[in-house]
């Protein structure tokens, strides 16, 4: 409390630069890059982030092939409204392979953003020619897999607030009643 008092111009003004640095940092291309990778990577929330960004490419993929949109430019719409620099760079990637005469699923298996199981099943649809059916189940998998793991993490999340609250109420009956104690020491000790 002390450090606060006395320095809280300094602190403050250290923690708003820090801020406004990561805002600034994010703006750029390599920036706003690794953020995207840092939120693909973290621990529990990233995998849920992938499973929704997945899902979404294959709902959004699948109603544009089925609405008549050529492959490329369904490619290409779907890769900007990825969202995420890594899977739009990933679909980037699958489209100019398509153009060079490739399949979709290879590029797609290079990348660590898609499962395995998407790209085989993608590689499946491609094959047989239903693609826009694979693509929907795709979708709906995922879909099943974030509300488990929504439903998971919100059970979760629940005695973690339990917790963080009785941190917070003992940190506050603790700095309550410590001074009283002091006060009552050094009055025993004049006695």
């Amino acid at each position: 409390s002390l450090t606060m008092r006395d320095y809280f111009l300094v602190v403050g003004g250290i923690i708003i630069a820090l801020v406004v640095s990561l805002i600034l940092l994010v703006r750029t291309k390599k920036g706003e890059y690794a953020y995207h990778w840092l939120v693909l990577k973290m621990p529990i929330m990233g995998e849920l982030f992938k499973r929704v960004a997945v899902s979404r490419f294959s709902r959004t993929f699948a109603t544009l092939i089925k609405s008549g949109v050529p492959i490329l430019a369904a490619l290409e719409i779907v890769a900007a409204t990825s969202g995420n620099r890594l899977i739009e760079e990933a679909i980037n990637n699958a489209r100019q392979s398509v153009q060079k005469g490739e399949s979709l699923s290879e590029p797609l298996s290079r990348s660590p953003v898609f499962p395995t199981m998407v790209t085989r099943m993608i590689g499946i649809g491609e094959k047989s020619g239903a693609l826009e059916a694979l693509l929907e189940k795709i979708a709906e998998f995922y879909d099943q897999q974030v509300e488990a793991m929504v439903s998971s993490l919100t059970s979760l999340i629940e005695p973690l607030m339990i917790g963080l609250m009785g941190a917070i109420v003992g940190g506050v009956v603790i700095a309550i009643l410590m001074p009283i104690f002091e006060i009552q020491k050094s009055v025993m000790k004049k006695k």
